[in-house]
């Protein structure tokens, strides 16, 4: 097969106010047609820059300092902005992380795909239009064509994820950079996204560079893998040797870091502290400073890389010692707080249903849509109920509806009892001391974090309002525990939302909702954003919490690992209505509804040596 793409020693620095900064560091890759290359790791280690380097998308404060990058026969640092305008779109074309900030919200949906259409192809309007429905039909998108004329507001996290990837396809290019492009999605709509791209290949040979937290997706999709590590490749290999002959010490970490039910009582093996800033420099290898095997030799020289055979290097002085072939499972944990014998119902759920108000025309009647219908569950202290199904089930609306959070237009009935009270008749100062008991972890951390507040004014911002008793020393001690517990530096409490990666601020969200020390948090994808060890720290806080706290958790994921490994019971959603529920080992090996079942079944799996 012939090379569609080709970056020999990428060196990219950035410009800071503590000086320049290597972001990525003599990278080299090789993408044949009709394959996918996963690049992986944790945020921070230099995978979108890496993307955005081939793409010549990158910010201001970047510059290209070595490298080649070849599209077949073009170096594309040899071309003009104008010629790179023809190529971006129709031979290289890229699926942002985030849609919500990457679609125009003054265009429709049709309109931004159509721009793409007309700027790569020579279709009249008529034909163009046509295409534009026919690839939200292919994305999975219900009424494509009354979505045409949407904007992006009007859609769910979800949905605007696959309008993304239709607007990325839509000139049907060469070469793909899917930056993680399922990561808002359920997983049906995963399944049938990566099918799409799947067929894409085959018909068209197109190659892809799929950027991904989801190793269980790598697994699935990927030729080969490359693991990077504050700004280097660590481990690069055909997909069948990195999952099953994992090398470098943090690939077996990551690989040991996946939830599951094979885990569950566990601790998951969360890699302590974070990748180092871009501005520390290095003497020996990178990791080495969170390996649990570093030995001197480590720290003496930079480490090159070891061939182990013709497609699988690694860059590790301490490949061959014995110590380093396996991992154990870590011990089962002890439960300070043990929920299987606590029969105390925290939140009692009765008869919830949710209606929207659609507005309507001048003439015409009043338009409503029934989200949630008549459904009723109950959350045990220091348990967790998730709630699984796929985008625009209810899943998110029942959350809300709990925190009051929901528009004035919007009818809820029912009733909802949080330790004696009726949460939907709660008003004033009484909602607002409920919210005590009660927080929320939203999907979008972006969206949700104040763009003007520092970290540390974000997390206080609770502490004050709700618990104004605590005094300054105590909210410091706090605050400087709940950085830690996230993974986060406490120099991080200084600085805004913006300078922080996604996986970064979706753990600060974490943090703002921990900071007041509820009973009941509704967590909304908590770990969406999250590359695997962040996400293993998280479920391993979340679990420590509910083990010592007895702290309860509405978690709404499309996760089935998390499910597996945190849910003590799991509620069905489908179209509005709760379709099973009952305890999670029962619904996840033994579902009953056909939907559930469906559901099940379009889960990637990963088969790896290690878990």
């Amino acid at each position: 097969m012939s090379q569609q793409l080709n970056v020999q020693n990428l060196v990219v620095d950035l410009q800071t106010e503590q000086g320049m900064a290597r972001a990525v560091d003599a990278l080299n890759l090789t993408l044949l047609k009709g394959q996918t290359f996963a690049l992986v790791g944790e945020s921070g280690c230099g995978k979108s820059m890496t993307a955005l380097s081939l793409l010549r998308l990158l910010p201001d404060n970047a510059v290209i300092q070595n490298g080649q990058v070849n599209l077949k026969d073009v170096d594309v640092f040899d071309l003009s902005e104008k010629q790179m305008r023809s190529v971006r779109g129709r031979r290289i074309s890229i699926i942002f992380q985030e849609p919500s900030t990457s679609l125009n919200p003054v265009m429709t949906v049709g309109d931004q795909i159509l721009e793409v259409i007309f700027q790569h192809t020579d279709l009249p309007a008529e034909e163009a239009r046509k295409s534009a429905i026919q690839w939200l039909q292919k994305v999975g998108l219900p009424e494509p064509e009354r979505r045409m004329g949407s904007y992006p507001f009007e859609l769910s996290g979800g949905q605007l994820q696959r309008v993304m990837i239709a607007i990325a396809l839509a000139a049907e290019p060469d070469l793909l950079i899917a930056d993680e492009p399922t990561t808002a999605l359920d997983v049906t709509i995963q399944a049938q996204i990566l099918d799409l791209l799947k067929g894409l290949q085959q018909e068209r040979g197109m190659a892809m560079l799929l950027i991904t937290h989801d190793l269980a997706v790598v697994s699935g999709m990927a030729d080969h893998v490359a693991l990077m590590y504050a700004g280097q490749i660590v481990e690069v290999a055909s997909a069948a040797d990195f999952f099953v002959r994992p090398s470098h010490p943090y690939a077996k970490l990551l690989l040991q870091a996946l939830p599951g039910e094979d885990l569950r009582g566990r601790q998951l093996a969360a890699i302590h502290g974070t990748v180092p800033p871009l501005t520390q420099s290095f003497k020996g290898c990178r990791f080495a400073p969170r390996c649990p095997y570093q030995t001197e030799a480590c720290n003496d020289k930079a480490v090159a890389m070891t061939a182990m055979s013709a497609s699988h290097h690694v860059r590790c002085v301490r490949l061959h010692d014995a110590s380093l072939q396996s991992l154990s499972l870590p011990p089962l944990l002890a439960r300070a707080h043990d929920s299987s014998l606590d029969h105390d119902v925290l939140l009692s759920v009765q008869n919830l249903s949710v209606t929207y108000s659609l507005g309507g025309g001048i003439f015409g009647g009043k338009k409503t849509f029934q989200a949630v219908k008549d459904v009723s569950f109950d959350i045990q202290k220091g348990q967790t109920l998730a709630l699984v199904g796929e985008s625009g089930c209810g899943k998110t609306t029942i959350g809300k509806s709990l925190l009051q959070l929901l528009t004035p237009q919007t009818q809820v009935t029912g009733r909802a009892i949080l330790q004696g009270q009726d949460l939907f008749q709660l008003k004033g100062q009484a909602l607002q001391a409920s919210r005590k008991q009660m927080q929320i972890i939203f999907q979008n951390p972006f969206a949700s974090l104040n763009p003007r507040m520092r970290v540390q004014e974000i997390l206080e911002e609770g502490m004050k309002s709700l618990h104004p008793e605590w005094s300054n020393d105590q909210r410091k001690a706090d605050l400087k525990a709940l950085m830690d517990q996230v993974g986060l530096r406490s120099d991080a409490l200084d600085r805004y939302p913006h300078e922080f990666s996604g996986g970064q601020r979706q753990r600060i969200a974490i943090a703002r909702a921990l900071a007041v020390k509820p009973s009941l948090i509704v967590c909304d994808e908590p770990t969406s954003a999250l590359d695997v060890s962040v996400q293993a720290q998280i479920l391993n806080l979340l679990r420590e919490l509910q083990d010592h706290l007895g702290v309860s958790y509405l978690f709404v994921t499309h996760n089935m690992g998390v499910v597996a490994y945190l849910a003590d019971r799991v509620a069905v959603m489908h179209a509005g209505e709760m379709v099973e529920m009952g305890d999670a080992s029962q619904i996840l090996n033994n579902p009953q509804h056909a939907y559930t079942k469906s559901l099940l079944s379009a889960v990637p799996q990963l088969n790896t040596a290690l878990t």
